[in-house]
């Protein structure tokens, strides 16, 4: 038993009691059967294997008898389980097993006999013992006989022996060499299992075996087969390397790296991934647009497949552009992401090798992995901005490959918004600007944007010619905010995010970035198209009022409703619902509102026209596409500020353009707006254009600009009934000064993406135009006071009147009760037109103004022809203007009275003295020549004689010298 023990220990083995041991309880129990036993017996005999497998268990199995196998097995077991993995280590146990049991059950039959005949030598040799003495004895004596006749045996059995050593220490060596040549064999299958790191390992061990039979010309057969396969394995390996650029997966690239590892090759290993991800980001946009172009040629020409990807990018079709581009965009992004999480698994293993090798001493192994580490890292770092870079040379071909300017706006809006996304996958790559898609986009845009706004000048010159300048209804607390166009601005606050960011970025994302939200699935890219089939609103309602009932009071407190069309009296109904919002409007609210205000019930809904409602949402896809790209921000609100001119311009075009502005004195055109008007009319309006053939124009700065429009047939503004088409001119109007505030309320926004060279534009077209859309209420209205009231009848009946009387009047001439009677039913007018639209406080405050401003100069002039007048004569006068302001007062809450001090003046100016009136004339210029002329004439003989007369003539000749 000793011996055997002793054998056992020389070859590295322990007893079976003491292998039983190590096993766990479950498998200690477990006996094998005979037909085990049999299939071990009858298992072909591999002995080179047999004692690899012995040799492969691993030292802390021979320990102690009191090493716990089931704990230390237990705690090897990985964090993730893989169940092939466990199956195959558990199998690998059961063979290591299977070799021990083997091994000792055949060592334990090979020395059984020999341990039984061992045992009767012994006793027999206690037997022989007394023998042996005698034997020996004899044997001494008969030695030095025996001596001399077997030394030449002797010597031949030693050769003999000698011999059989040789042939030993070869056959132990053939059956290695025989073990080396069926190694291609188990190296195929685990190539078949991609077990690369076992491949290898095996590979290098032959190797280091075979240089030890070299001097068998047989080996140096098997070395070159050997380096073969080992040349082999690093195909393989380099195959198996390229296939993580699209599909990263952290077992498969840790058993590549593994291999590169044990092969000394891991800054090659980085090199070749580099290499496989360029190739593979051309292989992958190359398919993809391959697919599109051969799909949409409909014919099984192979001529594409062997264009440049270029040239192959021209052939795509505007309605598979967008497809094509979000497909191209996903392929790109899962090769991103795997260089991604390539360089995640690099970190990862730097932080789990960092402490290990500070630890482990200055080993030159360790020095050497330190260096691989380092330019490792230092590669995938410098890859990074490689990667990017070709990414951005593939997209940007693709961009510029197909001509956008006749895409629909949503179409280009999506584009926008995919490459915008794009370049947010750049930024978080590598940090990078994404300066070549950047301009290639921009280059893109700017081409789009030209004829789209091109178009939409035309399309706004057509709606504007086309209106009819009706009330649009829309309901009462309607806002911007509210249209899709601007749904942009509440899903991102900041302007550098897009819709499809933010939508990104949401509350499932919190601050993750995109490499964190879809790691494991999903992709970036997906969404657009789900984004782009969301919604469709109509943000118009039914015309009329809020309350059947409150309307019903309203007019009875105002006036008959029986002439009033049943469409009328409903409200402004709610767009999604289509129920009319209900409001407490008290009676006396209405009534409050009755003289300053003829809006009725409808003082909150805004007023707008079909075209004010498209500029709008003009304005806001314009807003949207600066929103995604900022670069071409100047040139959208550069084109923004032309809708807005544009419009504005038509109005004033339309309703405000008149000859008679100068001549009346009023000053209602500002030097502002006059500015405004002419830089339109200079820089955007195309003065000798033929509306025909404008957009054949061959001329490059006349295609800039638009012709003037011209207002539709269908408005007549030359009827008194309709006060000359005062509610057309409301609409109008109070839609730009509308479309005016709604600017204001962007002004913030359309700041914030200006940049900063260029805000002083901004400024100054929100300074000098969009400020100046009330100030074109004044020359609009006014053309509807100028003729709702018949001055020029006022006039001819003063000059019936007889002003030298010699008694004070106690009764007011019949002129005043005319023109208050003209005042009367233009009051009475303005509310039939409240009826179809709403008239704000401040339109009737310019209407009542302009009336009362040009009455009151209609007095002055009448006063100015009278030839002769008495003091009595002036107390008339000024008893009528008395009269006037008494009864005017109450058909308005206009205070003060417009001019009131321009007619009160004139008429107390002729109580003056000379000398009072000589300074009266110098310091009032409101008055005209003919007037202060006539003041003059009128008070020869009463208190001014022929030479003051002459004088003061003198005087206000000398005023009107310099203006001629």
């Amino acid at each position: 038993m000793q011996k055997i023990k002793s054998l056992m220990a020389r070859q590295g083995l322990k007893s079976p009691q003491e292998s039983m041991s190590d096993l766990s309880p479950v498998e200690n129990l477990r006996i094998p059967s005979k037909e085990e036993l049999r299939e071990l017996r009858e298992q072909p005999i591999d002995p080179q294997a047999e004692q690899e497998m012995i040799e492969s268990i691993a030292e802390v199995y021979y320990s102690c008898d009191s090493f716990d196998m089931v704990k230390h097995e237990l705690e090897k077991l990985p964090p993730e389980l893989d169940l092939q993995e466990l199956e195959d280590h558990r199998d690998t146990l059961k063979k290591q097993q299977a070799a021990v049991s083997k091994k000792v059950a055949d060592l334990i039959l090979e020395k059984q006999p020999a341990y039984v005949k061992e045992l009767e030598r012994v006793t027999a040799l206690q037997t022989n013992l007394q023998l042996a003495a005698v034997i020996c004895t004899n044997a001494r004596r008969q030695l030095g006989v025996s001596k001399e006749g077997f030394t030449e045996a002797s010597l031949g059995l030693l050769a003999n022996q000698r011999k059989r050593q040789l042939l030993t220490g070869l056959l132990k060596s053939l059956r290695t060499i025989k073990t080396l040549q069926r190694t291609d064999v188990r190296l195929s299958e685990m190539l078949e299992e991609e077990d690369y790191p076992g491949a290898i390992q095996l590979c290098l061990e032959c190797q280091k075996a075979a240089s030890t039979f070299k001097h068998y010309s047989c080996i140096s057969e098997l070395n070159s087969k050997l380096q073969d396969t080992l040349e082999q394995i690093e195909e393989q390996l380099d195959v198996a390397l390229s296939k993580t650029c699209k599909h990263f997966d952290v077992s498969h690239y840790t058993k590549v790296q593994l291999a590169y590892t044990l092969l000394g090759k891991t800054q090659t290993a980085m090199d070749q991934l580099h290499m496989h991800f360029t190739q593979a980001i051309h292989n992958t946009v190359f398919q993809v647009v391959l697919g599109y172009v051969e799909l949409c040629a409909g014919n099984a020409d192979t001529k594409f497949q062997k264009m440049q990807y270029k040239d192959l990018c021209t052939h795509i079709t505007p309605d598979s552009y967008i497809p094509c581009l979000t497909d191209l965009c996903k392929a790109l992004w899962e090769v991103m992401l795997s260089y991604h999480s390539t360089m995640q698994w690099h970190e990862e293993l730097d932080n789990k090798e960092g402490p290990a090798t500070q630890d482990g001493g200055a080993s030159a192994g360790a020095d050497e992995s330190v260096v691989d580490r380092s330019y490792v890292k230092k590669k995938l770092e410098h890859g990074l901005t490689r990667i990017w870079q070709d990414v951005q040379l593939k997209v940007k071909a693709y961009i510029l490959g197909t001509d956008m300017s006749n895409f629909k706006y949503d179409d280009f809006i999506v584009v926008l918004d995919v490459i915008s996304r794009l370049m947010q996958v750049g930024e978080e790559f590598c940090g990078s600007r994404s300066e070549v898609l950047q301009e290639s986009i921009k280059r893109q845009s700017v081409n789009y944007f030209r004829n789209y706004h091109r178009a939409r000048l035309e399309e706004l010159r057509m709606f504007l010619e086309n209106e009819t300048w009706e009330l649009c209804p829309v309901k009462s607390n309607f806002s911007i905010a509210q249209l899709h166009e601007f749904k942009f601005m509440g899903q991102c606050h900041s302007p550098s995010l897009s819709p499809s960011r933010q939508a990104g970025t949401g509350a499932a994302g919190g601050d993750l970035s995109l490499f964190q939200q879809f790691l494991l699935e999903g992709n970036p890219f997906e969404m657009h198209i789900e984004n782009k089939e969301e919604e469709t609103e109509d943000v118009l309602a039914s015309n009329g009022y809020e309350s059947d009932e409150l309307e019903k009071n309203v007019f009875q407190d105002y006036d008959s409703d029986s002439d009033v069309p049943e469409e009328l009296k409903q409200d402004y109904v709610d767009e999604q619902t289509g129920d009319a919002p209900l409001k407490s409007v008290s009676r006396e609210t209405m009534r409050s509102h009755k003289k300053s205000d003829y809006s009725l019930n409808k003082g909150t809904a805004p007023i707008l026209t079909n075209t004010t409602l498209n500029v709008i949402r003009l304005l806001g896809k314009y807003m949207q596409m600066m929103n995604i790209l900022k670069p071409i921000a100047f040139d959208v609100i550069h084109c923004v500020s032309q809708l807005f001119d544009y419009y504005l311009y038509a109005v004033y075009t339309f309703f405000g353009r008149n000859d008679m502005y100068e001549s009346s004195g009023l000053g209602l055109i500002s030097s502002r707006l006059r500015t405004t008007l002419n830089r339109i009319q200079e820089n955007l309006i195309d003065m000798a254009a033929d509306p025909a053939s404008v957009v054949t124009a061959g001329v490059e700065d006349r295609k800039e600009k638009v012709p003037t429009p011209h207002l539709s047939q269908l408005v007549v503004l030359t009827k008194s009934g309709t006060l000359y088409g005062l509610a057309q001119r409301v609409v109008a109007t109070e839609s730009l000064v509308f479309l005016a505030e709604q600017f204001d309320s962007l002004q913030a926004h359309l700041d914030s993406m200006m940049p900063a060279v260029k805000k002083p534009f901004l400024q100054q077209f929100y300074s000098q135009t969009v400020s100046t859309a009330s100030e074109l209420r004044k020359p609009i209205y006014w053309i509807v006071a100028a003729k709702a009231i018949d001055y020029e009848q006022m006039l001819l009946m003063m000059s019936g009147v007889k002003w030298d009387i010699r008694e004070i009047m106690s009764q007011h001439n019949v002129y005043v009760d005319i023109l208050l009677k003209e005042f009367e039913q233009f009051n009475a007018q303005l509310g039939d037109v409240s009826r179809q639209v709403r008239i704000p406080l401040a339109v009737s405050n310019v209407l009542w103004e302009h009336c009362i401003r040009l009455a009151n100069r209609t007095l002055v002039e009448g006063y100015a022809n009278v030839k002769k007048c008495s003091n009595e004569g002036r107390a008339l006068m000024q008893l009528d203007f008395q009269q006037f302001l008494m009864k005017l007062e109450r058909l308005t809450d206009l205070r003060p009275i417009p001019d009131k001090e321009f007619v009160e003046t004139y008429i107390k100016a002729y109580y003056l003295t000379e000398n009072d009136m000589e300074q009266f004339i110098k310091n009032h210029r409101e008055y005209s020549m003919k007037q202060l002329a006539n003041l003059v004439n009128v008070c020869l003989g009463s208190h001014i004689n022929k030479k003051a007369r002459q004088k003061l003539l003198s005087a206000i000749d000398d005023i009107d010298r310099p203006k001629r």
